[in-house]
């Protein structure tokens, strides 16, 4: 099951293809990771998910990812007379924390937390940014505003404040609950909704407790001013533009696209583009010239992974959607100029000999002209520094521990195998080779290249590289 490109794809499970016979037929297509958004799914459903994927995984013999993108905290107006009402450009319009039924002057707005930390002068968006009013004043129960963009406005709509730093926790009770449930479980990410400081990691890393890799989502204002600090403390980072889109000016999103991708690449984290990447195929078996330029675009970029959101969980045609979304990678990548695009996004190693050792391996394997780079990865932080440098061969992540190889799945250019770990020298030698060999990697009288830590199995410790020549049935045959 080797994929012919190095960047991943991410599907979002929903009703169109929850079944095992369409699960199995997205992993075949080219997914790496599945995605259970829980603002839909109950716990019974994730648990059926997760055994379906983990069959196909059973059955293909490759790790798969299964990704957990939790709700988070839902800020929503209350209800209106008649179930809607018009707002006018330039009229006044009050929020209020008494619960009523709105109208066109004012509505109930049910959170606390915002009449506490909103500011004149601040933007408030309804409706995904449809309506848009500025505050003018508020108090403990009422927030006064002027209508910048009017239209209709009906019950429940949600509420953006990109201009305000809300007194929220990202992890509201449902979160806390599936998380824990999904740990449980064993997936292998956990994305959180709502990021908007450092700290909001924090408090559900306190919940997995190492049993999940953590993704933070980027979609406040407040998180792109807090990026660096947040990239410190979370795993990987997913670029929500869909949301990112409602709190920023539209026009913004593509710059910070390419600020937060080439912000992550540095940390050395994985980093997804998503939402909207192939959106007219929800309804059309092909998608637009802009949507495809814009899954190249990210591509071009050396993001770890694009994303299927509604196209594969509501979609008419979630296959076809993942077919085309690993066509354009492929073609992306054979580009003359992709190499010298991503290669120049390259941030230098840190200062450490594991560090030091991966860099050295990217360049001796492309001056040598090797055929695959393999790493032998526990943690899976020797797996991340190998797929950091972007090596323009491919590279085979070894790993005895499912879970390492499951979360590495995500990440740029690594093909995970699980097998035990090297017992000495030359087991680890002759382990590499085969490998390389049967998963189509090498041929005989190729080259590969093998880094390493010793003493075998310590996490981290990547501090050897050596040079094998691959034999007639995959067995080591000498070293350059």
């Amino acid at each position: 099951m080797r994929r012919l490109r190095r960047v991943k794809i991410v599907a979002t499970l929903g009703p169109a293809s929850s079944s095992p016979r369409m699960i199995e037929r997205l992993f075949d297509c080219g997914v790496d990771v599945f995605r259970i958004n829980m603002s839909h799914t109950e716990q019974a459903a994730l648990k059926e998910l997760h055994g379906a994927i983990r069959a196909v995984e059973a059955e293909r013999g490759r790790p798969v990812g299964i990704l957990v993108d939790l709700q988070g905290p839902k800020l929503r107006i209350g209800t209106i007379a008649g179930g809607a009402a018009m707002l006018e450009e330039g009229q006044p319009f009050d929020l209020l924390l008494d619960p009523i039924d709105g109208d066109n002057r004012s509505v109930h707005l049910p959170h606390r937390e915002i009449f506490e930390a909103v500011e004149p002068g601040h933007t408030l968006l309804l409706d995904d940014g449809k309506l848009r009013l500025t505050v003018l004043d508020r108090d403990a129960k009422t927030i006064r505003t002027r209508v910048e963009v009017g239209g209709r406005l009906t019950d429940r709509k949600g509420v953006n404040l990109p201009d305000t730093i809300l007194p929220l926790t990202a992890m509201t009770p449902k979160d806390s609950s599936d998380l824990e449930y999904a740990v449980n479980l064993g997936v292998d990410w956990v994305a959180l909704s709502f990021v908007q400081r450092p700290e909001d990691v924090a408090e559900a890393r306190k919940y997995a407790r190492g049993r999940a890799a953590l993704m933070a989502k980027i979609e406040k204002p407040a998180a792109l001013d807090r990026l660096d600090d947040i990239l410190e403390v979370v795993d990987g980072i997913m670029i929500a533009r869909g949301d990112l889109g409602v709190e920023l000016p539209i026009e913004q999103v593509p710059g910070r696209q390419k600020q937060i991708t080439r912000a992550a690449r540095g940390a050395g984290k994985p980093v997804v583009v998503a939402t909207q990447m192939l959106e007219s195929m929800i309804h059309s078996p092909s998608p637009t010239r802009a949507e495809v330029s814009d899954v190249a675009t990210a591509v071009f970029e050396g993001a770890d992974a694009v994303m299927l959101s509604a196209e594969s969980a509501v979609g008419e045609y979630p296959d076809k959607a993942v077919l085309m979304m690993d066509k354009i990678a492929r073609e992306v990548e054979q580009d003359p100029l992709y190499s010298a695009i991503v290669h120049a996004q390259r941030t230098e190693p840190e200062q450490t000999s594991a560090d030091a050792i991966s860099a050295a391996a990217r360049t001796v394997a492309e001056t040598l002209n090797l055929s695959a780079m393999v790493c032998y990865t526990s943690s899976g932080a020797t797996g991340l520094r190998a797929a950091r440098e972007r090596p323009q061969l491919p590279i085979i992540a070894l790993t005895p521990i499912a879970a390492t190889g499951r979360r590495l799945a995500i990440v740029w250019g690594l093909h995970c195998v699980l097998t035990e770990d090297a017992h000495d020298m030359d087991d680890m030698i002759n382990r590499a080779c085969k490998i390389a060999f049967q998963e189509g990697f090498a041929q005989a009288g190729q080259r590969i290249i093998i880094s390493a830590g010793l003493p075998f199995g310590t996490p981290g410790a990547t501090n050897t590289l050596h040079i094998a020549y691959v034999g007639d049935h995959g067995e080591a045959s000498g070293a350059g």
